[in-house]
């Protein structure tokens, strides 16, 4: 059994209990049930902890939203979906222990794999500053310590060190998000960028210096189709033939 969602996780409240009281604690610990198999399904075990704090994490987005719009995605069942799950499938390519979110947004999915991964440190990039106020918001109110939030361009953002992964969520096309983020990376680091039904069509104009690996991620509740595109500066080829998985 999953250790995210075993006996005694549920908060489901007592006996028959049918107040509103019970019926939304029972609705909460369904989402929370959806979420644990959602990620389980991915290949990422979820402590209890962490996943009400990533479903506290979507009340405060909600919040925030009826005054801010920050998001287009409103519905609930949508938001754990699009935002959650969807941030947690890129986290089995995460690689070192430096991370960087590019046009982070809302958070997304920087937040929620810092919440998810403590063992790394992630900073939250967006020039959008509405955006990054959430950001910093969140960071506050779930004391997430492996993580920062920064309010730049980022063709203006120019850290010292490096990044392990840099990672960027429907930010840009492929040959633009790697050209803008190339300054970023660390000696043997890596952009992972979060694709749909396209990824491979928007690798034309990618120069031949990166190495390329497309996979195909499958998101759980999540009816569209996801992808993976991995880059890795060649150090060795002047060309850089696309893989891509099955």
């Amino acid at each position: 059994m999953n250790p995210g969602f075993g006996r005694g996780f549920f908060c489901v409240g007592r006996g028959n209990d049918r107040t509103g009281s019970g019926m939304v604690s029972e609705a909460r610990g369904a989402e929370r049930a959806r979420l644990c198999s959602g990620a389980a399904g991915l290949g990422i075990t979820l402590a209890p902890a962490v996943a009400e704090q990533l479903l506290a994490l979507l009340d405060e987005l909600a919040r925030w939203n009826r005054a801010y719009n920050l998001t287009a995605v409103r519905e609930r069942a949508e938001m754990l979906t699009h935002h959650l799950l969807d941030s947690l499938s890129v986290l089995p390519a995460l690689t070192g222990g430096r991370v960087i979110d590019v046009g982070t947004g809302a958070g997304f999915p920087g937040l929620v794999l810092a919440l998810a991964d403590p063992d790394r440190r992630y900073t939250l990039l967006d020039s959008n500053g509405k955006k990054i106020r959430f950001v910093e918001h969140a960071l506050r109110t779930f004391g997430i310590r492996n993580a920062c939030a920064v309010q730049s361009r980022v063709e203006d953002y120019r850290p010292t060190p490096g990044f392990d992964t840099v990672v960027g969520r429907a930010f840009a096309p492929t040959a633009r998000f790697a050209a803008s983020c190339r300054h970023l990376l660390a000696p043997g680091g890596e952009i992972v960028m979060m694709k749909g039904r396209h990824a491979v069509s928007e690798l034309a104009g990618l120069p031949g210096d990166w190495r390329v690996t497309v996979e195909p991620v499958e998101v759980p509740g999540l009816h569209e189709a996801r992808h993976l595109v991995r880059l890795r500066l060649a150090d060795d080829a002047p060309e850089s033939p696309l893989q891509e998985r099955t």
